[in-house]
């Protein structure tokens, strides 16, 4: 009878708990869609996932910011080639998506419009 009572009370503080914690998550999401923290955070992650930035995409092709644009393509045609025969995909996969970051900027460059 006892460990009945027992876990009686654990399922039912429990089920109770969670339901505490839903409530919480949601007054958090909403307090935080309130003060635009939410949006904020969603782009974050977003850009973080997927955009390297272009410090980074210099640094993986090894050239500056001075470095012209026809020397980034070279520097690229070669990183690709060479991982291509010796390398690792995951590692062409980063010239490439480097040289895509840096065609952006570039482009930002030749029309600021």
């Amino acid at each position: 009878m006892a460990g009945r009572l027992i876990a009686n009370l654990i399922v039912m503080g429990s089920g109770i708990m969670i339901r505490a914690f839903a409530q919480a998550y949601r007054q958090a999401l909403a307090n935080a869609s309130k003060t635009g923290v939410a949006q904020e955070a969603v782009e974050t992650i977003k850009r973080g996932s997927k955009m390297m930035t272009d410090a980074e995409a210099r640094q993986i092709l090894g050239v500056t910011e001075n470095t012209s644009w026809e020397e980034i393509v070279k520097r690229y045609d070669k990183l690709f080639e060479r991982n291509t025969q010796s390398g690792s995909f995951y590692l062409q996969s980063k010239v490439v998506r480097a040289k895509e970051c840096l065609e952006t900027v570039e482009k930002v460059k030749q029309d600021p419009s």
